[in-house]
C-alpha cells in the first residue's frame, strides 16, 4: 500500500456494529509512500499513527470526499452451532441479513482413529466448511438477484 499526504482512508470496524472510520493522511513517515501514515479522522479531529492492514482503504484525495454522501451501514450477524457425536462434528452456520433473509449451510469434520482427540479441531474444520458452504450461497443469491433485477444471468467471481 502507497499513500501521498491529502489521500484519503477508510477503515473498516474491527467489532460489530462498529463504525467505519473515513480519514485524511495528513502525513507520510516514508519517503516511498509506504506505511505507517499519521491521519486526521473526521469523526474525531484526531490524529494518529496508522500501519493500514486488510481492514482499510487508500484513495487518492483530489478532490475526493471524506466520507461518502449518503453511507449506509448494515450488520449482518452469523451464527455458528456446533454439535459433536463421537469422532463426528457438524455445523450449522447461519446468517441473519435483513433483505437477504436468512441463509443456512452445514460442515462436518470427522477424525480418523489414529489422529489424537483434539475437539477444537473437529470445530475448526466443520465450521470452515460451513461458514465457506455460506460464502457460496450468498453469492449463488447474489448472482440471483442480478438476474432477476437486470433479466442477464448474472455472474458473480467466486
Amino acid at each position: 500500500m502507497k499513500a501521498n499526504v491529502g489521500d484519503r482512508i477508510v477503515r473498516a470496524s474491527g467489532h460489530v456494529d462498529g463504525a467505519v472510520r473515513y480519514g485524511e493522511i495528513t502525513g507520510v513517515e516514508r519517503a516511498d509512500g509506504s506505511p505507517p501514515y499519521r491521519v486526521r479522522w473526521t469523526d474525531t479531529g484526531e490524529e494518529s499513527l496508522v500501519y493500514p492492514g486488510t481492514d482499510c482503504m487508500v484513495a487518492p484525495g483530489e478532490g475526493a470526499p471524506a466520507e461518502p454522501a449518503h453511507a449506509h451501514g448494515r450488520t449482518w450477524t452469523v451464527q455458528v452451532t456446533m454439535v459433536e457425536r463421537g469422532a463426528s462434528t457438524t455445523a450449522e452456520a447461519t446468517l441473519v441479513a435483513g433483505e437477504v433473509g436468512s441463509l443456512r449451510a452445514v460442515g462436518q469434520a470427522r477424525k480418523d482413529p489414529a489422529d489424537v482427540a483434539l475437539a477444537v479441531v473437529g470445530d475448526e474444520i466443520a465450521a470452515g466448511r460451513a461458514l465457506r458452504r455460506l460464502a457460496d450461497a450468498l453469492l449463488g443469491q447474489a448472482e440471483a438477484d442480478i438476474t432477476t433485477s437486470t433479466g442477464i444471468p448474472g455472474h458473480v467471481h467466486r
